[in-house]
């Protein structure tokens, strides 16, 4: 400790401050706990400096623990991260409507504006039960954590799988679309789609990284701006239409942009084909009681208004797009430069002008950033996955920034794969769509019915009812998705839905499997060691690196031995000459090697030497650490060599000494050894 006098404010006052070493790294927490600061976890090779510095402009500085409660959202951040993904789905689920009714010519168009309300109908329903799991399961998880608590294990594990899925999806179909929204302004970039899509993935992977907050800062502007766009495109369309009777809106009979004839009559199984494309408007609604941890206090409370905001605004968007779709005869067209549907909406209600630019970026924008609401679900709940033993651990690791690292970057991953596999092809990408979603829906919804049956509180009848008539519709739809969309791709899904569970339960059952070898009975209490142990150090010489390990060596056990494996006999000899003058008391064993190998007949020696079958052998293996890394390609890597092949041998405890090349540099100038090197 070191201090000084110090002068008070009085005449006379005179105190001493006292300093530890130690009080720049940690601070005292309790008897026998310190607790880490900031310069604890600095870095302190220049190469780890320089990384950590790019690392801060990039991702930001690292954050403590005790500060995740400040990068909880709020309800207008929340609206903006968490239902991105729902609301932007109103610029292409129309269009997926569309795509179908026009193969039964331009007479069925008119069905499109049924199928939106029925679909937002189904949202209303989907809206409500998702509110009601917001508060019964405020941990977050949505229909995992549902289905964990009431149902068999399986299901959880399917609503997981289907969860994940439609996760990627969300980021592959809204990055693919937004591309379409740039095109359509600007046809020239149809060729770099694919490039484009990527890049956008990336900027969302790093806004992300950079924590939930920061990500809210970044994402709040272009989510407003597309809600206040999108309701003024709408509404110019709708006034048009029905106070201004535009002349080029001609109703539901004749159209002013000529369809095709048609090949395929109007009949149910037609309208199911449109209701189930339609239906991804619905995905993302169950991201926001999924991440109920993620906003501010009180969580489930703000969580539950967050959603029911963002489902009035995906209804009102979304009708009001089919509406003046139909009303203007709009449809999908598939030329090279082709025009989404939204683009046609936008000129036809606001023109060329500067609107309809501000409504395309905005578009866009909002599609790129729907994929966050993945970005901050996926990583989560594989989190809660990997807490549960079902996801690798590192899934539970939090970054510098307080952000779930190892998910969010697999699933940026995947997502660029797709980009690159479809093209960059919404409409390719939309069969893999929404099947997932619906089956989690479903999932949850029977799960909250038998939460309700066994939790009677207040006013569990009619909560029970809701979830019962969410249960039904949302069943009925993933029958029916998964039913029309199986042929154009939804199969894959369908394969991939049992394999993850598969892989999930092998991953439990390892982890379950190592537990039970580690477990230690709690009323065992261990002693000192009651089996004897010796150490084995293999030297290639006499330097400072090896002679830092016999001295290490001779600090943990009393058999102490050199092991020296050589071809070269008379070499050996010379060694054993002055091994025994400079280092008695440790005998030296010459393995000869005619075969020229190191590695097993290092290992065979090891075999054959133990008299105690009992015995822990320690083997302390020198390591050589050169000044900068490309030097390591001038030194021989058997240390590594040896390490592989003894970790997990029976009764083998593998130690590393390393020796820093600094050492030797500063010895040779006459420097004396520092602290833990030996004097040689």
């Amino acid at each position: 400790m070191t201090g000084g006098p110090l002068r008070g404010r009085r005449l006379g006052d005179r105190r001493v401050r006292i300093e530890r070493p130690t009080s720049q790294y940690f601070r005292y927490a309790g008897q026998g706990v310190v607790t880490a600061k900031a310069k604890a976890i600095e870095p302190t090779t220049p190469g780890a400096r320089a990384w950590a510095r790019v690392r801060g402009i990039f991702v930001g500085r690292p954050l403590a623990s005790e500060q995740e409660i400040e990068e909880r959202l709020d309800k207008k951040k929340a609206l903006a991260i968490l239902s991105s993904d729902a609301i932007s789905s109103s610029a292409y689920a129309p269009e997926e409507i569309l795509r179908v009714l026009v193969l039964a010519g331009a007479s069925a168009l008119y069905l499109t504006l049924p199928v939106a309300i029925a679909i937002s109908l189904l949202l209303a329903i989907v809206a409500v039960s998702y509110r009601q799991i917001g508060y019964a399961y405020p941990s977050g998880g949505g229909a995992y954590a549902v289905a964990g608590a009431n149902l068999p294990r399986v299901f959880a594990l399917v609503a997981a799988s289907a969860l994940l899925i439609d996760y990627v999806m969300t980021v592959a179909v809204s990055t693919s679309s937004a591309i379409e929204q740039i095109y359509s302004a600007f046809p020239a970039l149809f060729d770099e789609r694919v490039e484009i899509a990527v890049l956008a993935i990336a900027i969302i992977l790093l806004g992300n990284l950079r924590g939930i907050r920061e990500s809210g800062n970044i994402f709040a502007a272009p989510t407003y701006v597309f809600i206040f766009s999108a309701l003024f495109v709408v509404g110019s369309g709708l006034v048009k239409v029905l106070v201004l009777h535009d002349p080029l809106a001609h109703g539901y009979d004749a159209q002013a942009i000529h369809a095709p004839a048609g090949g395929e009559a109007i009949g149910i199984f037609l309208l199911l084909r449109a209701f189930a494309g339609g239906s991804v408007a619905l995905t993302g609604t169950e991201a926001i009681a999924n991440a109920v941890p993620a906003f501010k206090p009180p969580e489930a409370r703000n969580a539950a208004g967050t959603l029911v905001a963002m489902a009035t605004l995906l209804g009102v968007i979304f009708i009001g797009f089919a509406a003046v779709s139909v009303a203007y005869g709009v449809f999908p067209v598939d030329i090279p430069t082709k025009q989404s549907v939204p683009s046609l909406v936008a000129r036809l209600s606001v023109g060329d002008g500067p609107m309809f630019y501000v409504f395309q970026f905005s578009t866009a924008l909002i599609l790129i950033l729907a994929s966050n609401t993945s970005f901050n679900a996926f990583p989560r709940l594989a989190a809660i996955l990997a807490k549960d033993r079902y996801f690798p651990s590192q899934f539970m690791f939090r970054g510098d920034r307080l952000a779930f690292t190892t998910g969010i970057l697999l699933l940026a991953g995947v997502a660029a794969l797709l980009m690159v596999l479809f093209g960059a092809d919404t409409h390719a990408l939309i069969p893999l769509y929404s099947v997932g979603v619906f089956v989690s829906f479903t999932i949850s919804q029977a799960g909250m019915v038998r939460h309700w049956r066994s939790e009677h509180g207040p006013g569990w009848r009619r909560r029970l009812t809701v979830n019962a008539i969410g249960m039904a519709c949302t069943g009925s739809v993933a029958v029916v998705v998964a039913v029309v969309k199986f042929p154009a791709g939804a199969w894959l899904v369908v394969v991939l839905i049992p394999a993850l569970v598969l892989l999930m339960a092998t991953i439990h059952w390892l982890y379950e499997e190592n537990a039970r070898e580690l477990a230690v009975r709690e009323d065992r209490v261990f002693g000192q060691p009651h089996r004897g142990q010796h150490a084995v150090v293999p030297i290639s010489g006499i330097n400072r690196a090896t002679v830092q390990a016999i001295v290490f060596a001779r600090t943990i056990a009393d058999d102490v031995r050199a092991v020296y494996v050589t071809d070269d006999l008379d070499e050996a000899e010379h060694l054993r000459d002055r091994f025994e003058r400079q280092l008695p008391g440790v005998p030296l064993v010459v393995v000869e090697s005619p075969y020229r190998q190191l590695v097993r007949p290092l290992i065979s020696y090891l075999d054959v030497m133990v008299s105690d079958p009992a015995a822990v052998t320690i083997v302390v293996l020198p390591e050589w650490l050169a000044r900068h890394w490309w030097e390591r390609v001038l030194h021989n890597r058997n240390a590594e060599r040896i390490r592989t092949e003894l970790v997990g041998r029976p009764r083998t405890v593998v130690v590393s000494v390393p020796y820093r090349a600094e050492h030797a540099s500063d010895h040779g100038n006459g420097a004396p050894p520092g602290r833990g090197e030996p004097d040689a």
